[in-house]
């Protein structure tokens, strides 16, 4: 590690739930409209994290009104409120692009049962 990440870097990351490829997740995030800010959810499933200490990020895609949407977030941004984790789902592959040409029941995923230990 070198200085910029010990001194700087440390004091700006956020502790996050742990989260992986396959998990479907709910985003709370802030958003700015004039001089209100309101917070608005984003629920769908994780397609990819992105690593990197601050920098770090990761994907969520969802369907809303038959379209996909995709979303990337920074993980340690202040304009997340909070990210709960609604269910998670057994994957072999680290990123889930393949969910892109998926439709329907198609692109379900086995679910995989969470112990609270």
């Amino acid at each position: 590690m070198n200085l910029i990440e010990d001194v700087v870097e440390k004091a700006q990351l956020v502790q996050r739930p742990a989260m992986k490829s396959g998990d479907t997740v709910r985003v709370h995030v802030k958003v700015r409209e004039g001089d209100k800010e309101r917070i608005q959810v984003f629920e769908g499933m994780v397609i990819g994290m992105h690593r990197g200490g601050v920098r770090a990020s990761f994907t969520v895609r969802k369907v809303s009104f038959g379209q996909g949407v995709e979303r990337i977030f920074p993980l340690h941004s202040p304009t997340i409120d909070k990210v709960e984790l609604v269910r998670s789902a057994q994957v072999r592959r680290a990123k889930l692009n393949f969910l892109r040409n998926l439709r329907g029941k198609a692109a379900r995923m086995k679910e995989q049962k969470r112990t609270n230990a």
